[in-house]
């Protein structure tokens, strides 16, 4: 099973962090041009992943334009009401150096779909699942300004968060293309090394931060799990036990994210 999911997420046991930052700026120009596009689009949120695509978008864009030809990057923040890390998110912004910013308060959206639900419905909609409401509404906004501008939504799904399915489904994990598969944690922060991203950035502590009632919840303690633990089960390595039985239930219960929507001809669900 280890092998299998190694193998799923195309990440290696060893990376040159400058030779990734190439390749995968190089697809995303490539990309680009095969879609006949004008930019792309991504969500800020001051943590390690939005971070590390946000740069290498920016470069890619800025390396296209190099070659001739009008193409954007848009960065979007997306607040629910006030985050409590701002300042995380403008250092990103900083970083980055996007070359369009635009932020979109979510809260009266999310807060209109909430009373909405409550109205017809007559329950009350759980804090976790206004969570993944708020997932969705950000990716809405990130395609409303895409098919504004001509542009692609990018996301930042990565290695362990495509086997713990540690996202929204049609939230964000509803995008055009993912510059950073087959990157684990542990990589991505040499990606970000490499570029020469502060080390607040790079050691922020990972939180999806969508739940009103555990605001700032940091991913390994949702997990379970720390990131090292599945990073080195990612990289091939012997982890404890519990752990890697931990890693293989959670990703065959994530498996219906990696698909799309099942039909009677699809037999991965069985």
């Amino acid at each position: 099973m280890q092998q299998h999911i190694i193998e799923s997420t195309h990440v290696l046991p060893n990376i040159d962090p400058a030779e990734e930052v190439r390749r995968r700026i190089d697809f995303l120009k490539a990309y680009v041009r095969r879609a006949g596009a004008k930019g792309l689009v991504l969500g800020i949120s001051g943590g390690q992943d939005s971070t590390l695509a946000g740069k290498l978008c920016q470069l890619a864009m800025e390396e296209l334009r190099q070659d001739g030809g009008d193409y954007t990057f848009y960065a979007v923040r997306l607040p629910y009401g006030e985050q409590h890390d701002e300042d995380d998110a403008q250092r990103a912004i900083e970083f980055i150096r996007p070359d369009n910013v635009f932020t979109v308060n979510i809260k009266p959206a999310v807060d209109a779909s909430v009373a909405s639900f409550q109205q017809a419905t007559g329950f009350e909609l759980g804090d976790f699942h206004k969570g993944n409401t708020k997932a969705r509404e950000r990716m809405k906004v990130q395609y409303d300004i895409a098919a504004t501008f001509g542009a692609l939504v990018v996301g930042t799904d990565h290695a362990a968060e495509y086997v713990t399915g540690f996202y929204t489904k049609h939230g964000d994990g509803a995008c055009d293309l993912t510059p950073l598969t087959g990157l684990n944690k542990r990589q991505g922060k040499a990606l970000l090394h490499e570029l020469e991203a502060h080390e607040s950035l790079i050691y922020k502590v990972p939180t999806a931060d969508l739940e009103d009632d555990k605001p700032g919840l940091p991913d390994e303690v949702a997990l379970g799990m720390t990131y090292d633990e599945l990073d080195d089960y990612l990289e091939g390595k012997d982890v404890d036990a519990a752990i890697k039985e931990r890693i293989e239930t959670i990703f065959k219960r994530a498996r219906h994210k990696h698909h799309m929507p099942a039909s009677l001809y699809d037999e991965w669900w069985q």
